[in-house]
């Protein structure tokens, strides 16, 4: 079977074995010109002949695409040449495999993404160790001193150099300065006052010659690894260009009606340097962040405490939360004068009032107030509120609050509230064009024209990169032929229950409905359950008629709540179970959601559905049938299949496949200040051809990104997929989020052999196969259509459709990756996932890959629209956030595994509460 060719059109043919010094990194333009004619090139999804319905194929055109051996050939003579001169590129085992080729499926089309090309000349890059002595507090003091030491010398000592600062121990310059280690003194100015100017030594030593030559063997297509020291000089580069010759940040308030609650948002330039196919690119976007005024800090406790501060007792809780938003920040005096504000970090609040207050002057005791009066003639006026503790609570500063004024541009490191949440949100959207946002960063042409941009001979092109992309085609959902519609088109993202039966419905035969919204009568609950009973009838479900009166709790009284509504039912039924709560919440409900998941599967093992307030009274059917749906997949049933599953899952299809799905999270830190565990879960499929359904464990580590333990999860996932399906597996598809870009080689090296044991565990030593794919979300590429054509129609803003694939261009230059748009529902630029393939044992072609991933967005059984990234992952993703609930309130006690394993006992994280039996094996956390 012939497989067919593609034109890479825009970009060219690709070169098979490109020169080095023919992918310069001093000269790019989006285009392959060593073959500008644009002539056909294989799109070099070949394979092996181990699988009958992949033969016949012909082998790649681009050494990029060639299998380890050609790699190996044509890169020996490279690295011959680079090691005897001394530069070690040959790439550490283990490698991840390379770019099987392009795809070529779906509508082509092109899209822009915030690149800006850049172009940089090597005139030998040099790193300078810096030390400071005493050290320079705070950590922007660093700056202060290497800044003042460059203004002062760069014309003498610095021989004309204008170099780059890590803001702590490196130097960089473009070409050596006229010295190997020199000694420098440096003194900060504290005003008119001489006494209190800061001064410093700094010694300046040689350390290291960067060269950029990995960096070209790895933009010609070379297996080598990142040349992570060079991209990190250009970095640094860039940044100082930011720091210290632009001033573009703008401010915008965060404010809830008529409070800022003492935040303010502040949009700021993100920008790196990033290697791809054939020439290094500048990825820059908007960053937005949240800072603390910097108000006078009486103004401040005025804001957070949401009144106007009288010369009172604070209460306790006023206290609390007034020591929780103040502590770790930095603050200035100004009762010594504009000359000599000393700054401070705050360490806490006194627990005494002012007026209470006393300590040790000279030997003698005195109180605060006394203190300010007689030393600086300032009677204070706030006496009943507490002193600020600065330095450390065992060697405190006690400083009055009206005293102090809070330092200007410091991140805001406290948990915002939800209404400030919103507001950051939408400030944070970009609207309406991306060209608008991306051109103010390299207007003007900054990036030219500074100093140290010069220096470098650093050039980044103004205008935004145009990429070749495609849109892929939704699969078409399969659905019970007892519904009028029996098949589902996904129309941009959406499609909809109506004339439609799930596949295969549960059985809800009994279930209660508790209440926890007070101002909702009993008449309007049970026309809402009437109503959901008869839609979940309507889409396939076989729901029960409520047998039971409604149920009413107060949110704060959660637990006896629940509790008391399950014993009335069961006590009621007697010898049967309970399939389902429906909780009715307010739309406003804190921790309440989480209290309840908690209760329902740690304590009692019954299956729940909450519903907001807003839901009771709405009449769009489409809701309804979501929550039925829902419901559903929680209670075992399956909404829908692939109407054509050979087409909708390459590969998978052919042999017995089980597909999973892993996350790591990283909570923040106690109340107690102690370092919460992190959240290793993982679902795995257990119906071939289906999909549909995933067994899940979940546990508590210690804060690390590899999953702990991984070898007995995926054993025990293993043997639920035997029981469940009754076929040997053929085949293993691994789907890894939660890990960041610098661990990939730890997971390739410990992951995946852990997978290997568990496989030969249940299967005698047989080798399996596995395709092991990292998802990323953090990134900071945006995708936007150039043709209105390609644009999501339903939307006023300009977004790309559901479906859009990148793998060329932006991509890396030799490793088999792609960036893939999903989701529907977003406002602004697209920020899609990127999928980096660490193993591939099943050969899976580029087109192949893409598409399964893609068709598997749109079986996400909670909604009737596409997600954004590959189910298995979102799944682990869900459960390990529905595990962060069962921390906050739950026990240290038992297992921490949502199936039949438990934690190691002993030491350790700690542990989450063991799921009940009742959900073991169910999509509860769907």
């Amino acid at each position: 079977m012939a497989r067919h060719r593609r034109g890479r059109g825009r970009r060219g043919g690709r070169q098979a074995n490109p020169p080095v010094d023919q992918a310069r990194v001093s000269g790019c333009n989006g285009r392959d010109e060593a073959n500008p004619s644009g002539a056909e090139a294989g799109n070099g999804n070949e394979h092996r002949d181990d699988d009958p319905s992949r033969v016949g194929q012909s082998p790649p055109a681009d050494i990029r695409q060639a299998g380890p051996t050609l790699w190996k050939e044509a890169a020996a003579p490279l690295w011959k040449e680079f090691e005897a001169l001394g530069i070690h590129v040959r790439r550490a085992e283990p490698v991840f495999p390379p770019r099987p080729g392009y795809g070529a499926e779906g509508t082509p089309c092109v899209v822009r993404a915030n690149h800006f090309l850049g172009r940089l000349v090597d005139e030998g890059l040099h790193q300078y160790d810096v030390t400071i002595s005493p050290e320079p507090t705070p950590k922007a003091a660093y700056r202060e001193v290497m800044t003042k030491l460059v203004s002062e010398n760069q014309h003498t000592e610095l021989g004309g150099r204008f170099p780059a600062y890590d803001d702590r121990d490196s130097l960089f310059t473009a070409g050596a300065l006229p010295f190997d280690t020199k000694e420098f003194e440096v003194t900060l100015s504290a005003g008119g006052d001489k006494k209190m100017d800061r001064k410093y030594k700094v010694v300046i030593n040689h350390a290291v010659t960067i060269s950029l030559l990995q960096l070209r063997m790895l933009l010609a297509g070379y297996p080598t690894d990142i040349p992570a020291q060079a991209l990190l000089v250009l970095d640094t580069v860039l940044r100082d260009v930011v720091s210290n010759e632009r001033n573009d940040m703008k401010c915008a308030a965060i404010a809830t009606k008529d409070r800022t609650l003492g935040v303010d948002a502040w949009k700021g330039l993100y920008q790196s340097i990033r290697s791809t196919q054939n020439c290094l690119s500048l990825i820059a976007d908007v960053s937005s962040s949240v800072f603390v005024q910097p108000l006078l800090l009486i103004e401040f406790v005025q804001k957070i405490l949401k009144m106007d501060v009288v010369d009172r007792n604070l209460t306790k809780p006023e206290y609390d939360k007034l020591l929780k938003a103040l502590r770790g920040v930095r603050i200035e005096v100004t009762h010594l004068g504009d000359n000599r504000r000393r700054k401070y970090r705050i360490a806490g609040l006194s627990v005494n009032p002012t007026n209470d207050l006393s300590f040790q002057s000279s030997g003698a005791t005195t109180t605060v107030i006394n203190y300010f009066r007689e030393i600086y003639s300032l009677d204070l006026k706030y006496k009943s509120l507490p002193c600020i503790i600065a330095r450390s609570e065992q060697n405190p500063v006690y400083l009055p609050i009206e005293v102090c004024k809070i330092v200007p541009r410091q991140c805001y490191q406290k948990k915002l509230e939800a209404s400030q949440v919103s507001t950051l949100r939408k400030s944070a959207c970009i609207h309406p064009e991306p060209e608008q946002f991306c051109h103010q960063i390299v207007d003007k042409e900054q990036y030219r024209r500074t100093k140290r941009a010069n220096d470098f001979d650093i050039e980044v092109d103004d205008n935004l990169a145009t990429v070749d992309a495609r849109v892929l085609l939704p699969p078409n959902l399969k659905y019970h032929d007892s519904g009028s519609q029996k098949t589902g088109f996904p129309m941009n993202g959406y499609w909809n229950m109506k004339g439609k039966k799930v596949i295969n419905g549960a059985n809800i035969s009994n279930w209660a409905c508790l209440n926890f919204c007070e101002d909702l009568s009993e008449k309007d609950i049970k026309e809402f359950c009437f109503k959901l009973a008869e839609m979940s009838r309507t889409t396939g479900v076989e729901f029960a008629n409520l047998k039971f009166p409604i149920f009413t709790a107060r949110p704060d009284q959660v637990e006896d709540g629940i509790r008391k509504c399950y014993q009335e039912a069961k006590n009621k039924l007697r010898h049967q179970k309970i399939d389902l709560l429906l909780a009715i919440l307010p739309d406003k409900n804190g921790s309440l959601y989480g209290n309840i998941k908690r209760i329902c599967e740690t304590d009692i093992g019954l299956v729940s559905q909450c519903c907001r307030r807003s839901n009771v009274f709405t009449e769009n059917s489409q809701i309804l049938a979501n929550i039925a749906i829902k419901i559903n997949a929680k209670a075992g049933g399956r909404n829908s299949v692939f109407d054509d599953v050979q087409k909708s899952l390459p590969v998978v299809s052919n042999k017995p496949t089980i597909i999973f799905g892993a996350h790591v999270s990283h909570p923040s830190k106690e109340k107690d200040g102690s370092a919460a565990p992190s959240i290793a879960s993982v679902v795995a499929s257990q119906d071939w051809h289906e999909v549909s359904k995933y067994n899940s464990v979940v546990r508590a580590q210690g804060h690390t990104e590899e999953i702990s333990g991984l070898e007995d999860i995926v054993k025990e996932l293993l043997h639920a997929f035997a029981n469940e399906s009754n076929k040997k597996l053929q085949q293993l598809i691994f789907y890894r989020d939660g890990i960041s870009e610098g661990r990939f080689k730890q997971v390739l090296e410990k992951e995946i052999p852990a997978i290997e044991k568990a496989w030969n565990t249940l299967y005698d030593n047989e080798k399996p196969q596995i395709t092991f794919i990292i998802v990323q979300k953090r990134h900071r590429l945006r995708l936007s259509p150039m043709d209105n054509k390609y644009k999501l129609r339903s939307v006023a803003n300009k977004i790309v459709e559901p479906g859009t694939v990148v793998d060329s261009e932006i991509c890396h230059p030799a490793e088999f990756d792609f960036f893939l748009c999903n989701q529907a529902d977003v406002k602004g630029p697209r920020r899609p996932v990127k999928y980096l393939v660490l193993r591939d044992d099943n050969n899976f072609t580029a087109d192949e890959l893409q598409a399964l991933t893609n068709n598997l967005c749109y079986t996400y059984t909670s909604g009737t629209r596409t997600v954004s990234i590959a189910p298995p992952a979102f799944y682990a993703q869900k459960l390990a956030h529905r595990a962060l609930a069962y921390l906050a309130k739950g026990s240290d006690t038992a297992s921490a595994s949502s199936s039949s394993s438990a934690a190691a006992p002993g030491a350790g994280p700690k542990q989450l509460p063991e799921i009940k039996n009742e959900l073991k094996g169910s999509m509860f956390y769907c």
